[in-house]
C-alpha cells in the first residue's frame, strides 16, 4: 500500500526533540540507583513499603553485639544510618516518594543524582557472601587502593591495616557516608596519584 503524500510530509515525533531532550528521557527512563533520606530509624519500615510497591530496594546491614542487661545480643543495624538505596528509573520516583516515613532523593537543588551502579552492586555481592563491614567515620584522604578481586572488584577506597589485617574504607560521596570491609592484601592494588599540571618533573640521575 502506497503512503498519500499528505501523510508523507507528517513529521515524525523525534523531529521535534533535540538529542539533548532524547538524552534526558533515556536518563529518566532507565533504572538506576538512588539514595533514598529516611526519617531516623525508619530504613527498615521504609525498605519493606518498597519491596511490597514492587521497588527494587537495597538496605545495608551490619551485625552489632549490644550489652543489655546480663546478657549480649546481636542486632542488624544499617550500614548507613538514614538511608536506603532504591534501583528505579527516575521518571518512576513517586513510588518511592510516596511512602510516608521517606524523606526525600538524594541530590542536588532538588534533582536526585544516581550513585555509581557498580559500588552498589559490589557492596551487595559483597555482604551477601558475608564480608565483614563496619560504618566508618566518612573518609577520603589516604593511601587510595584499587580491589581488583572478590566480590569488590573496581571499588577504590583507603587502605587501612590493624592487627596485621587489611581493610578499606569505601566512600559513598553523595551521602557523606563510609564504610569499612575486610579485603585479602592479594586482591589489591595501589593507584597512583596522577601529577598535577603545576608540578616539575622529577630531575633524571645519570651515572
Amino acid at each position: 500500500m502506497s503512503t498519500s503524500p499528505a501523510a508523507a510530509a507528517i513529521p515524525s515525533v523525534d523531529s521535534f526533540v533535540c538529542p539533548g531532550e532524547l538524552a534526558l528521557l533515556a536518563v529518566r527512563s532507565e533504572p538506576r540507583w538512588y539514595a533514598a533520606y529516611t526519617r531516623a530509624n525508619h530504613e527498615r519500615r521504609a525498605h519493606e513499603q518498597f519491596l511490597n510497591r514492587s521497588v527494587d530496594s537495597f538496605l545495608p546491614t551490619y551485625v552489632s553485639v549490644r550489652r543489655w542487661k546480663d546478657r549480649r545480643i546481636r542486632l542488624q543495624m544499617p550500614l548507613f544510618p538514614g538511608y536506603v538505596f532504591v534501583r528505579i528509573p527516575l521518571c518512576e520516583r513517586l513510588r518511592v516518594l510516596e511512602v510516608p516515613c521517606v524523606a526525600r532523593l538524594v541530590g542536588f537543588n532538588g534533582v536526585p543524582v544516581a550513585i555509581n551502579e557498580d559500588e552498589v552492586e559490589g557492596l551487595r555481592r559483597a555482604l551477601a557472601q558475608g564480608t565483614y563491614a563496619q560504618p566508618h567515620p566518612y573518609l577520603t584522604v589516604g593511601r587510595r587502593v584499587r580491589v581488583v578481586g572478590g566480590p569488590l572488584q573496581g571499588a577504590v577506597g583507603t587502605l587501612v591495616k590493624r592487627k596485621g589485617n587489611c581493610r578499606v574504607i569505601l566512600s559513598v560521596d553523595l551521602i557523606k557516608r563510609s564504610v569499612i570491609v575486610d579485603v585479602s592484601e592479594a586482591d589489591l592494588e595501589p593507584v597512583l596519584r596522577p601529577r598535577r599540571a603545576d608540578e616539575a618533573a622529577l630531575p633524571t640521575i645519570r651515572a
